[in-house]
């Protein structure tokens, strides 16, 4: 037994040899002589054959293109029309209270009245305010008469003073009382005038032209001031209130036309403003809209509908990818994910394609971004050899728009 092989006594039938490292060859018993085989060679004589094999092995096939069908963004834009809740609101929903205290006598409206401004509304016993303002009237005739008295008086002390026939004294005097007649006469003038002010008070008269909704006040009663006697609404001022989403109110600062639809009813509005603050519970925004023609009645409710100035895609068209929201083009014969980041599930997205982009219709499901295209509806009007000498350009363009893409959603 050679030096570096160990007898394997473990199994007594089939000897078995181990090596110790020292040597890579192994002694065969030929028959005719023992012979050494390097472990080397063999390994050299199995390796290039196998590399030989994988060299001249044909190459992996590539990814096969997905059979799709497009349509150009000009054959497939919608405008849709979009909706918001909206209500006819008055700049004036008054209710009219008394100023004095004093006993009702007439109330000359009913309920659904329409009033012109300065029309009577309610008629208040006055009896003692005129009576106040009468002596009032008469101390401000005594005052008065004083008064001229005392200018006479003073006059002529000026006169006699010049011929020193009365004293400096007495001369100051006179100018003392006028100067207090004067004062008195002041205070009465604004006495008299608040008693004429209460007289006034004892009618109530409507502000502006309006409808009369509720009297509050009954023929008998004792009104004291600041108790409701009358409620209106103002008819002239009106205007509209529409509850929108965030993402509504850009679509209708960009709209060609608003229009409020109530019942077969449609009024032409023009935007004032949108409220720069979110209601905390519904969190929506209000807009209020001025009415350009003829007004609705004040508490009419309808929608507000809008067109936005650009075209939108069908909601089928709108893809999700990673969680993201996109359509699919065709973009140098691949496939390209362009994403619509205010795009919503279910609603016609708003995009600014040019209009000979090729939006991939059909075929888009098993889609990602970067795949090779193999278009079926080549020979279909839709795909004109002007249309695809064009696809290119197209979606260049549309890549090279994505950030400004504006992509809203309708309710």
């Amino acid at each position: 037994m050679p030096q570096n092989a160990i007898q394997d006594t473990n199994y007594g039938a089939t000897p078995r040899r181990r090596f110790s490292g020292q040597s890579m060859e192994n002694p065969i018993n030929t028959g005719r002589g023992t012979a050494s085989v390097s472990w080397a060679g063999v390994c050299r004589k199995w390796a290039i054959p196998s590399l030989l094999m994988f060299a001249l092995a044909p190459p992996l096939a590539a990814a096969e293109p997905i059979p799709v069908q497009i349509q150009s963004f000009k054959e497939l834009a919608i405008h849709p029309q979009f909706s918001a809740p909206a209500t006819v609101v008055s700049d004036n929903h008054s209710r009219l209270s008394a100023e004095i205290s004093a006993r009702i006598l007439e109330i000359p409206v009913r309920v659904g009245d329409v009033v012109q401004k300065g029309s009577l509304l309610v008629l208040l016993e006055k009896q003692d305010f005129e009576l106040a303002l009468m002596g009032n009237v008469a101390t401000l005739a005594a005052i008065n008469a004083k008064l001229d008295m005392a200018k006479y008086e003073l006059k002529r002390a000026r006169s006699l003073s010049k011929k020193q026939a009365v004293s400096e004294q007495l001369l100051k005097q006179r100018e003392t009382e006028r100067n207090v007649l004067q004062a008195e006469m002041q205070a009465q003038q604004a006495a008299t005038s608040q008693s004429q002010r209460q007289v006034d008070k004892s009618r109530l008269r409507a502000p502006f032209k309006a409808v009369v909704l509720e009297r509050l006040g009954h023929v008998g009663e004792l009104a004291n001031p600041g108790s409701a006697l009358v409620r209106i609404i103002d008819v002239e001022h009106l205007e509209l209130s529409a509850k929108i989403s965030n993402t509504q109110a850009n679509d209708i600062q960009h709209s060609t036309s608003l229009e409020f639809v109530s019942a077969t009813q449609r009024y032409a509005v023009n935007l004032r403003v949108i409220t720069r603050a979110l209601d905390t519970q519904a969190r929506t925004q209000d807009a209020r809209l001025d009415f350009t023609g003829s007004n609705p009645l004040p508490g009419a409710t309808g929608k507000l509908v809008w067109s936005p100035k650009q075209s939108s895609l069908p909601s089928e068209l709108v893809s999700q990818r990673d969680g993201k929201l996109g359509v699919f083009v065709v973009q140098d014969n691949k496939a390209h994910f362009v994403l619509l980041p205010l795009a919503e599930t279910g609603r016609p997205a708003t995009v600014t394609f040019s209009p000979d982009t090729l939006v991939i219709t059909k075929g888009r499901y098993r889609l990602n971004d970067g795949d090779t295209l193999s278009i079926t509806n080549t020979n279909d009007s839709t795909m004109s050899s002007s249309a695809m000498s064009n696809s290119n350009t197209a979606s260049n363009s549309t890549s090279s728009t994505i950030n400004n893409t504006i992509n809203d959603a309708s309710p």
